[in-house]
C-alpha cells in the first residue's frame, strides 16, 4: 500500500506532480509567493522534529505557543464508555490538533480522528487517524472504513460539518449543517456522544474569501489555501475548549430523524459557552 502521508512540504514537487509538463510555465515568483502564503519553512521546521501521535499534537501547540483553556473534563469520568466526540470546526487546523492533545492525554492515546482535512495527512498524525477520502478510488471503501472506526475500541473525534466554519448571512461564525453519520453510527455501536465547543475564529479575510468562493460556486475551495496562514497567525493565541455532558446513545430515538438529531446536537454545541 502506498504511503501518502506527508513528512515535509515541498511545494515545487507538489506542483510538478500535479501540473506535469505545464509546471515549467508557472513563474518562479508565483511559486515563492505560495510558499510564503503557506509558510512552508515554518511548517517544515516543525515537521522535521519527527513528533508522532499525541506527542505531535502537544508539541505543535507548544510550537505555536497557543494557550488552550479546557472546561468540562470532569464529564468524562466513566472509563467504561466508548465516546464519539463531535465539535464545531472554527479554525480548520489548530482546533483539530488541540482536541487530539486534550483527548489523547485523557485516554492515553486511545483516540482516532475521523476526518478528511489535509492536515490529517501529515505523518505525525497518521497513528491517530482513520484515513478517509470521499473522492477517488477510496470512495467505494468509505462505508467500510467508517464502520471499522466505530466498531473499534478507540474513542472517535469528528467534525461533522466536514469543513471549517463559515460566516453566515447573519454575520455569525458557524458550521454548515452537520452530517448525520455520527448519530447513526453512534447508535449502532452504542457510543455516547460528547458535544464540544471550540471557541475561536479565523481572520476576516478568510471569511470574505470563503464567502466569495461560495457565491461564485467555485469547485476548488480557495479558502483552504489560507488555512496554513491562519494557523501561523494563531501563534500566541488564547482559545477555550468546552466539553459538554455525554449524551446517551439511547437519546437518539425515532422521535427525530438522524439528520434532525444531528442538528439538535449541533445546536447544543453552540449553547456551551
Amino acid at each position: 500500500m502506498q504511503d501518502n502521508t506527508i513528512t515535509e512540504i515541498d511545494l515545487e514537487q507538489i506542483i510538478r506532480s500535479r501540473a506535469g509538463s505545464k509546471a515549467k510555465y508557472i513563474p518562479k515568483w508565483a511559486v515563492n509567493a505560495l510558499k510564503r502564503l503557506i509558510h512552508q519553512d515554518f511548517i517544515n521546521e516543525f515537521l522535521r522534529r519527527g513528533h508522532v501521535g499525541v506527542d505531535f499534537c502537544e508539541e505543535c501547540i507548544r510550537y505555536l505557543d497557543a494557550n488552550i483553556k479546557v472546561r468540562g473534563l470532569e464529564h468524562l469520568s466513566d472509563d467504561s464508555r466508548k465516546y464519539t466526540f463531535v465539535s464545531n470546526h472554527p479554525l480548520g487546523a489548530i482546533d483539530g490538533v488541540a482536541l487530539g492533545m486534550i483527548l489523547g492525554r485523557k485516554f492515553n492515546g486511545n483516540v482516532k480522528y475521523l476526518v478528511n482535512d489535509l492536515l490529517m495527512n501529515l505523518k505525525g498524525l497518521a497513528p491517530l487517524c482513520i484515513p478517509i477520502n470521499k473522492i477517488g478510488k477510496q470512495a467505494r471503501n468509505f462505508p467500510q472504513i467508517v464502520e471499522a472506526g466505530f466498531q473499534s475500541d478507540s474513542h472517535i473525534i469528528m467534525f461533522p460539518a466536514g469543513l471549517c466554519s463559515r460566516k453566515n448571512d447573519q454575520g455569525l461564525i458557524r458550521d454548515i449543517p452537520w452530517k448525520k453519520t455520527f448519530i447513526t453510527k453512534s447508535v449502532e455501536t452504542q457510543r455516547w456522544v460528547v458535544p464540544i465547543h471550540f471557541v475561536g475564529q479565523n481572520s476576516p479575510r478568510f471569511y470574505r474569501i470563503a464567502r466569495l468562493c461560495q457565491k461564485l460556486r467555485l469547485k476548488f475551495n480557495f479558502a483552504m489555501l489560507l488555512l496554513p496562514d491562519e494557523m501561523y497567525k494563531s501563534q500566541h493565541g488564547n482559545y477555550e475548549v468546552i466539553i459538554g455532558e455525554p449524551i446517551p446513545w439511547q437519546t437518539f430515538d425515532r422521535t427525530k430523524s438522524p439528520a434532525q438529531w444531528a442538528e439538535w446536537v449541533q445546536n447544543e454545541v453552540y449553547k456551551l459557552k
